[in-house]
């Protein structure tokens, strides 16, 4: 992939999650609601998490929570803004976060993960 091309969120659907989790090693998931105040006052530090050099192997996708049968079952009772990381196609966290550092904790996490050799 060009530079230039991974610097970005992808917006994406149901299907192209599953694509995108099985295409890529690690993935980090923002499902988003509208009107929702806390998404919008993190999509800044998500779109500049997406661009930092640190989490350049790690792919950035946003999903409409309201169009996603697999974000109302990940969320249950929960709300948006939430986030999931992936590895190897698994799940490894998924949780609602309202805090810029609570996401860049999660990101660490799934930029630390050793994934696992099958």
């Amino acid at each position: 992939m060009k530079e230039q091309d991974r610097q970005r969120v992808y917006q994406t659907d149901d299907e192209g999650l599953r694509r995108y989790t099985h295409e890529h090693m690690k993935v980090f998931a923002k499902f988003t609601s509208d009107n929702c105040e806390v998404c919008e006052t993190l999509a800044p530090p998500f779109e500049k998490f997406a661009n930092d050099q640190p989490y350049e192997t790690i792919l950035f996708l946003r999903l409409a929570s309201e169009e996603s049968p697999v974000a109302k079952k990940l969320m249950q009772q929960k709300v948006a803004p939430f986030f999931v990381s992936y590895c190897q196609g698994r799940i490894l966290e998924c949780d609602t976060l309202t805090a810029e550092a609570e996401v860049q904790a999660m990101l660490e996490r799934l930029r630390a993960w050793l994934p696992q050799n099958h």
